[in-house]
């Protein structure tokens, strides 16, 4: 259920960010205006209207570049704006060329989750490229599809032409989605295989492992309830020892006492080769799961398995106390 309260700046610059996914508030003065709020702390103004059977969600802009005032008075434009029938574009535009403006207006991602984006399409979707927007077939997108190796990155691929020719609806491209009438791509999604013994004999498997700093990264995925790339992104100022958080987060009682035993004589917490930091080491990670008779284990695995166990608390105290008990409960420390 959306929460509802009276929109002022006092409250909408002090909202609670979501640790995951996002939230959505709504204005008690103007019911229709809603707002998200995503875990990165983003805020954007929004109504929905139901459009042909289906519902749509317009947005109106980003606080505070929008203030609320603004907000407002913008609803009952765009909901009439929403309701008008989307005049069809005469001009045509290839795949590539729409991809740009997809990418442009519709794509808001890290610089490297970005580049990454890029990479895929140009390497899966190129023999789309020449062909006009609105020529594009749902044999096509078909071909395309069954040409790509691997149902994962298969079935992304199949989600992401759903969105750009979403795209190409609303602005006037085309009439129909070709991809709606495709089925989705079957996935034999991967078994996670690690259960609390697994992760107590991983445990003892990383503290045998000789490199120090291997080793603290590893136990970090464990003690620090964040992913592969949060932790060894890890930067010693963004850690505070007197209130025992990282970047405003909580940390665990082992995971203060593991950062704490470490030299803190860098900028990485977790330095890499030359003078970045730790990014991938899938030879050492191998030799440890190697260890703990878990081979088919991935370092998101770990994260996965941790969140999934911890009870969430909004407060910070309640969820280090959570943290705190979920570490004593699986054996991990003694």
């Amino acid at each position: 259920m959306t929460h509802q309260f009276f929109f002022n700046p006092y409250i909408l610059d002090n909202l609670a960010v979501p640790a995951r996914g996002f939230d959505v508030v709504q204005d008690v003065s103007e019911p229709r205006l809603r707002m998200y709020i995503t875990s990165r702390g983003v805020k954007t103004f929004f109504v929905r209207k139901r459009i042909n059977g289906r519902d749509r969600r317009v947005i109106i802009g980003k606080y505070p570049d929008v203030d609320i005032e603004e907000a407002r008075s913008a609803v009952a434009t765009a909901l009439e704006d929403a309701s008008k029938k989307i005049q069809m574009k005469r001009k045509k535009i290839s795949f590539h060329d729409f991809v740009q403006m997809y990418l442009k207006n519709c794509v808001h991602r890290s610089v490297g989750s970005y580049d990454k984006l890029v990479r895929s399409i140009d390497r899966h979707l190129k023999n789309l490229f020449d062909k006009n927007v609105s020529d594009i077939t749902s044999d096509d997108i078909r071909e395309t599809i069954n040409g790509i190796d691997g149902a994962a990155m298969a079935e992304r691929m199949h989600e992401l032409l759903q969105s750009i020719f979403r795209y190409a609806i609303g602005t006037g491209y085309v009439k129909e989605n070709p991809v709606l009438q495709l089925p989705k791509p079957e996935q034999n999604r991967r078994v996670r295989p690690l259960n609390k013994h697994g992760l107590r004999r991983l445990v003892d498997a990383i503290k045998n492992y000789p490199d120090s700093v291997m080793r603290d990264a590893f136990l970090m995925l464990v003690y620090g309830f964040a992913t592969k790339n949060q932790v060894f992104s890890m930067q010693w100022a963004d850690l505070d020892f007197n209130r025992d958080t990282w970047n405003e987060k909580p940390l665990s009682d082992m995971a203060v006492v593991l950062l704490q035993d470490m030299p803190q004589d860098g900028y990485w917490v977790f330095p890499g080769r030359g003078h970045g930091h730790l990014t991938d080491p899938r030879l050492a990670w191998s030799r440890v799961i190697k260890e703990a008779g878990i081979p088919n284990l991935t370092m998101d695995d770990v994260y996965k398995f941790m969140m999934r166990h911890l009870v969430w608390a909004g407060d910070r105290e309640d969820l280090r106390a959570n943290m705190n008990n979920l570490l004593e409960e699986l054996f991990i420390i003694e």
